[in-house]
């Protein structure tokens, strides 16, 4: 029989894990993922800001729990994994949003500094998402996994934007996703990622300030930074059986940013 478009998009008795969840966009898909259904774990580094999202989860009727971990440190994202596993059964979602930005001359980007975007931004990604898939979805030929990329994934920055360590990070995420998704649809295990463009944010906050949000947003065909639904949408579609055949794929959600040529 088939079913409705509000049964496809429906999550009940899912169970999702966001990185990096504690605010922004990670607390924004959280959200949606809440609200078609999910039942949500949260993880970041710091355990007050976890509290506090996941207070803002209940207070709109969402079931959801916290683990503090950083996604940058191995025994972090295996411990992260296995008490997830632990404590709500198994993961039917995994969204990796856990992410960091530096910024720096070319010329004088500190390997430090690459060395820290990098294993945030596709290390964490990379030890974290075979971890779930093998004990949890793998065995039950079924799962969602959705990477953070960006559109600075897809290509250079104004000169002004020094980020060759994210950008970097962020084109990698996108082809581990094409790889992963390759490999894994065998066991229904679909993996797609969003590109988000500039949304107001903690990490672009210093990005914002300097080149200016009307600027930014002049360069948009629509005339308009990222908000508090933007992604919401694209993510309960990949994360449902709405979305059940799509996989190895990445959107862009820049409000046409980088369908202008040179943008």
């Amino acid at each position: 029989m088939t079913r409705s478009i509000q049964q496809l998009f429906d999550l009940t008795g899912k169970t999702a894990l966001v990185t990096g969840g504690s605010r922004g966009l990670g607390l924004q898909m959280a959200h949606a993922l809440g609200e078609a259904g999910a039942r949500i774990m949260l993880s970041s580094r710091k355990a007050e800001d976890l509290e506090q999202a996941v207070a803002e989860l209940q207070d709109s009727g969402i079931d959801a729990r916290w683990i503090a971990a950083d996604c940058a440190r191995e025994e972090d994202i295996r411990r992260l994994a296995s008490e997830t596993l632990e404590r709500m059964g198994g993961v039917d979602i995994l969204v990796n949003n856990a992410g960091a930005a530096w910024g720096a001359p070319a010329e004088d980007f500190p390997v430090a500094a690459w060395d820290k975007v990098m294993n945030l931004n596709v290390r964490g990604y990379f030890i974290l998402s075979p971890h779930i898939a093998k004990q949890s979805m793998i065995p039950r030929r079924s799962g969602r996994i959705i990477n953070l990329a960006s559109i600075a994934g897809l290509g250079g920055n104004p000169p002004e934007m020094q980020t060759i360590a994210y950008n970097t990070s962020k084109g990698a995420v996108i082809n581990f996703t094409r790889a992963l998704a390759a490999e894994w649809g065998k066991y229904s295990i679909n993996v797609n990622a969003i590109c988000p463009g500039f949304f107001p944010s903690k990490m672009t906050a210093g990005t914002l300030k300097a080149l200016g949000e009307e600027k930014l947003a002049a360069h948009a065909p629509l005339l308009r930074l990222g908000d508090d639904e933007d992604l919401k949408g694209l993510c309960v579609l990949y994360a449902s059986d709405a979305g059940k055949h799509i996989t190895g794929q990445w959107l862009a959600v820049d409000g046409g940013v980088s369908a202008v040529v040179g943008g």
